[in-house]
């Protein structure tokens, strides 16, 4: 009887989606790591065959548990009946998205197996973790054909420790990928995105000491200039009463700390001679996090965020955000962006906007886009995909919801350019939600309190004798810093000579940010202004927002929709969409709209007032 509840508990965790819980190796680049990264043999298995046997049970949970495709086994006699073999499939590039990789994949939402080989000189005093920078949607993954975690969510870095599975010499590591859109998922089943599938980010195995740094935060205290704050945690044995240095070498800064009886740091302590970071100056120092056992690099930057009244403030001082939303794609390759190439491309183009800002839509973007981002000076708004209706009720979907949350601001939570967490966008006004969002809004709050916390709302009109005039009057808004809202008007309703002379409404003296506005506009397509899907019609709209957004002085930033077309299945027009969204003002071709120069001259006027 007590066999049959184990085997019982292990289906249900298995059966019902329970994610092994783990601690994300923080700026895990700066480690000892093997890169996973290229060729992947991979196995499209549309019924689970490679999981499930014919009664529906998970095979590695059977009598046959080899028949599982995760066990990988190779033919070694001819008699030997053998109904998969990942030497005999072609391959995938790791990091990418199978879909813009094999034509026949494109509209392909299912399971693919990965399989990858790789060596390992193993010493017995050292910790192995295999990371992956991200794996759309479910993830299980399996090293010599032995289970070491469950992963679900489809855009946060998550590891795994692998040391007692790994052999030294020949390993191999397996992953069945899942990207089945769900209703009880983050993002649910709806999305304005393409739903690309696979290991979409780099993979890394981690070699460290038994004991190590396995968190860091360096940052400003909040509301100081000179007062930082340093948390540490090791991991491993022996963490109690161990020495934590911070060492930053150009300005001469040397600390020393000890950890606590649960390994951890928390400290503070002033340091005068900080040359505070911000889009103009994007001054990044080199720091040293050393502990008896090993020298963690990273680039970190400080600066302060915070609100005052309808203000939001950069080190102090007032600041208007010329920012544009980004999806992470890639529309030259028509596939998920994954390097730094990608993200020079994006930031790149937002630059030569003038912007200052980038919302980066609707989940976390890549962390090469984070850095960079530090590097050459832009503020950022990062996002978790509770999008749309999602499954308010679902005890598992809101826990998902916090896991994703803790996920990404754990990795990012050291980049100076990140000031906006996001839970959110365009979600319904509803008591369930509000419950639901509210609690992401407080946790929030828990995890890093030296950023804001905003979500994207809506609109609603104030009624049918004032049709020109909508509030924002969301609840949500008492749990969030800064108040943001989507609007289409213009495009989604009401003609272009009305736009400049809407009115707006906000219940709340606080800062206002409008997170989209735009139009459609297929690249080439010319006609006069009033003529949709035209150059001319996006770029005159694009006038008239700018001058309805300077007729309120609460609003003190945007991100216009968006930066670059993007895929989204939802756009089904045969001239104008064929399967893009057409609001980007750069083509999916890298070509520019009329739009552009519009917003660009803009912000050039908002640079220097």
């Amino acid at each position: 009887m007590k066999q049959f509840f184990l085997i019982f508990i292990v289906l249900s965790c298995t059966l019902f989606g329970y994610a092994q819980k783990t601690n994300l190796i923080q700026n895990i680049a700066a480690r000892n790591t093997i890169s996973l990264n290229g060729s992947w043999s991979y196995i499209v298995d549309v019924y689970e065959t490679g999981y499930y046997n014919f009664r529906g049970i998970p095979i590695e949970q059977s009598m046959y548990p080899d028949a599982g495709f995760m066990s990988n086994i190779k033919q070694t006699h001819k008699s030997e009946r053998l109904e998969y073999e990942f030497s005999k499939y072609q391959t995938l590039n790791v990091p990418g998205d199978w879909n813009s990789q094999v034509s026949e994949l494109k509209f392909y939402e299912g399971t693919v197996w990965y399989q990858k080989d790789f060596n390992i000189k193993k010493i017995a005093s050292k910790k192995y973790f295999i990371y992956f920078g991200a794996v759309n949607y479910d993830a299980k993954v399996y090293i010599n054909g032995k289970s070491v975690g469950t992963h679900i969510g489809g855009f946060t870095a998550f590891n795994f420790d692998i040391t007692k599975y790994i052999n030294d010499g020949g390993n191999f590591v397996v992953v069945k990928v899942d990207n089945v859109r769900k209703k009880e998922a983050i993002p649910t089943t709806r999305t304005d995105w393409w739903n690309y599938g696979g290991i979409t980010r780099d993979v890394f195995i981690a070699e460290l000491d038994e004991t190590f740094i396995v968190d860091y935060k360096l940052q400003l205290l909040k509301g100081s200039k000179n007062t930082l704050s340093f948390y540490a945690k090791l991991a491993g044995e022996n963490q109690s009463n161990k020495t934590v240095k911070v060492i930053i070498p150009e300005i001469g800064l040397k600390k020393s700390f000890l950890t606590n009886s649960q390994g951890e740091i928390n400290s503070e302590f002033i340091e005068s001679n900080l040359q505070l970071w911000n889009p103009e100056n994007p001054k990044l120092y080199s720091v040293h996090i050393i502990s008896e056992e090993e020298n963690i690099k990273d680039k970190i930057g400080f600066r302060t965020i915070e609100t005052k009244g309808t203000d939001i403030l950069l080190n102090g001082k007032p600041i208007f955000l010329r920012g544009i939303s980004i999806h992470k794609e890639n529309p030259l390759r028509e596939a998920r962006a994954t390097g730094q190439a990608d993200a020079r491309i994006l930031l790149g183009w937002a630059k030569d906007l003038n912007c200052n800002y980038v919302r980066l839509a609707h989940y976390p973007h890549n962390e090469h886009m984070l850095k960079l981002a530090d590097e050459i000076g832009l503020l950022v708004w990062s996002e978790i995909p509770v999008y749309w209706s999602i499954d308010w009720e679902n005890k598992k979907t809101k826990e998902n919801a916090h896991q994703q949350l803790s996920e990404m601001i754990s990795r990012d939570k050291n980049r100076a350019s990140t000031i906006i967490w996001s839970i959110g966008n365009e979600t319904p006004v509803t008591l369930k939600r509000l419950a639901f969002m509210s609690d992401l809004a407080k946790k929030v709050k828990i995890l890093d309190n030296t950023r804001l916390v905003s979500a994207a709302l809506e609109l609603h009109q104030v009624g049918k004798s004032t049709p020109n005039t909508s509030i924002l009057e969301d609840p949500l808004s008492d749990y969030l810093d800064i108040m943001s809202f989507n609007e289409y008007i213009g495009w989604y309703g009401h003609k272009l000579d009305e736009i400049a002379t809407y009115t707006l409404k906000f219940k709340q003296q606080k800062p206002v940010l409008v997170s989209e506005f735009g139009a459609g506009a297929l690249y080439g397509f010319h006609a006069d202004k009033e003529t949709r899907w035209s150059e001319e019609y996006q770029a005159e709209l694009y006038k008239q927002q700018l001058k309805m957004i300077d007729n309120h002085p609460q609003i003190k930033g945007t991100t216009p929709w968006i930066l670059v077309d993007f895929k989204s299945p939802n756009r089904l027009h045969p001239t104008y969409q064929n399967s893009w969204n057409r609001k980007g003002l750069i083509s999916n071709n890298g070509q520019k709209k009329q739009a552009f120069e519009v917003l660009k001259k803009y912000y050039a006027k908002k640079r220097i007032e």
